[in-house]
């Protein structure tokens, strides 16, 4: 068994067994299922919307090298900078040298898991940057020092006595404060650091290839203070965010908030088309889009997978799944989490593909995330494929592989299967109980099987 599979089964028993994780769990996502209930209302037809969706990312990927020319000739003629990173080591050099001639001393940053993707703020801390995430779940998670919870809600898994502790321990706020002021509490240190800030950095929902623009989404006004107050901005987004054109945001703006936080739109859509313009009063003085691939062509390249790359990063997925909603983002020890998670997860350059190749196995195949999916994205298929490309490998555990052969010879074998029922419940004993689990008492086998009833006529 490898080490990131121990580490999931360790803490997928701790957390699914922990009734006050389950608890909180449970209270967020109802609250969401309500609101996306109420936020599909505003879909006339929403499988049209979401076939509709599904059909423009099929387009754009099929037609992906042309469209990031576009956006890169379109970007860089109103002045911005594009650089293109093959992995994360580019992508992270590129960034260093970036702090290095703008001699960066602070960086404030705004929700991106492309970001946690990269590792970024591992990689400024150890160049003595201070790097302060301004979502507000995101400050609270990298206060607490935990990596994001979920893909939309960082701290989802936190109470706001939690918060109101944490906040006590490390700023010495009041130990009951109210949420509403530890978020003016927040608020204070962060305005102070965006006007300190050297360089604002930032994620992107959206690349629009007919106008080189990138556009991002949010919800608290801080993702404009990043990329507006500091001189310098740097975006980093994956080459699979890109649309053909400014008009399809009509449709992906309202999926994303409604299927994100049942919203009909999010209260912050920004659309930036490069650094300041000499008529323009305020922005950047220089803006830089990191393109990354990091995996994505391979992705896109293999027929079986291309379709997770029309992902829109809304979180969907990671709400309706049984076995997210169990044992919760951390779990998964992956920048994503949840279904979609464990689809890209083995693929892209985040480790080798076994590494992370059981989170397709944390599935119940139940069909959920596909389903509630904005853009139709097959993502219980994928889990699949990524099962039979494992077992192609041979990549399942040893003890694994020669249990289920034994478990197939017993199975083929009629004199075994009518062994008396003492021997075969020693060898369960022997060799099952331990993976069936302490929680669960082990079945016991009948005096008889059902081939020896019926041919007594008892059935």
């Amino acid at each position: 068994m490898n080490k990131n599979l121990a580490t999931f089964l360790e803490k997928s028993e701790e957390k699914a067994f922990s009734k006050e994780h389950r608890k909180r769990l449970k209270f967020n996502m109802g609250k969401y299922h309500t609101k996306v209930a109420i936020g599909k209302q505003q879909f006339q037809n929403l499988e049209q919307a979401r076939q509709l969706a599904k059909n423009i990312k099929a387009q754009t990927i099929n037609n992906l090298p042309a469209l990031l020319e576009e956006f890169e000739a379109k970007f860089t003629a109103r002045g911005g900078k594009v650089i293109w990173a093959e992995d994360i080591p580019e992508a992270q050099a590129a960034i260093s040298k970036i702090m290095e001639e703008k001699a960066a001393k602070v960086v404030v940053k705004s929700k991106s898991m492309i970001t946690e993707e990269i590792q970024l703020n591992q990689l400024l801390e150890n160049q003595g940057i201070e790097v302060l995430e301004t979502d507000l779940g995101e400050f609270i998670v990298q206060v607490k020092g935990e990596a994001p919870y979920h893909i939309v809600t960082p701290a989802m898994h936190l109470s706001k006595e939690d918060i109101a502790e944490l906040f006590h321990e490390k700023f010495q706020t009041a130990p009951d404060a109210s949420p509403e002021a530890l978020t003016a509490y927040v608020r204070q240190v962060l305005r102070e650091r965006f006007t300190q800030a050297d360089i604002g950095i930032s994620g992107g929902n959206f690349l629009l290839a007919d106008t080189g623009s990138m556009v991002l989404v949010e919800n608290e006004g801080n993702g404009r203070l990043t990329t507006t107050l500091p001189k310098t901005h740097i975006a980093i987004v994956g080459i699979e965010k890109m649309l053909p054109s400014i008009e399809d945001l009509d449709l992906f703006l309202p999926l994303l908030a409604t299927f994100g936080t049942g919203q009909n739109t999010t209260v912050y859509n920004t659309i930036l088309s490069g650094p300041k313009q000499a008529h323009e009063v305020d922005g950047p003085e220089e803006m830089y889009i990191i393109l990354l691939d990091n995996g994505r062509s391979d992705v896109m390249a293999d027929e079986h997978m291309r379709e997770s790359m029309y992902c829109i990063r809304c979180g969907s997925c990671l709400n309706n799944c049984p076995v997210y909603q169990t044992i919760g983002g951390h779990t998964y020890d992956s920048p994503y989490s949840g279904p979609i998670g464990a689809v890209i997860s083995p693929h892209l350059k985040i480790g080798e593909f076994e590494d992370n190749v059981h989170l397709s196995q944390a599935s119940s195949l139940c069909g959920s995330c596909t389903e509630s999916c904005p853009v139709n994205i097959n993502l219980h298929q994928m889990l699949l494929y990524n099962r039979s490309y494992e077992e192609a490998e041979n990549l399942r555990p040893k003890e694994e592989q020669l249990m289920w052969r034994a478990w197939r010879t017993a199975m083929l074998n009629r004199s075994m299967m009518n062994a008396p029922r003492f021997s075969k419940n020693l060898v369960g004993n022997l060799f099952l109980s331990k993976l069936w689990g302490e929680r669960r008492e082990l079945p016991k086998f009948p005096k008889h099987t059902f081939n020896q009833l019926w041919k007594k006529g008892k059935v």
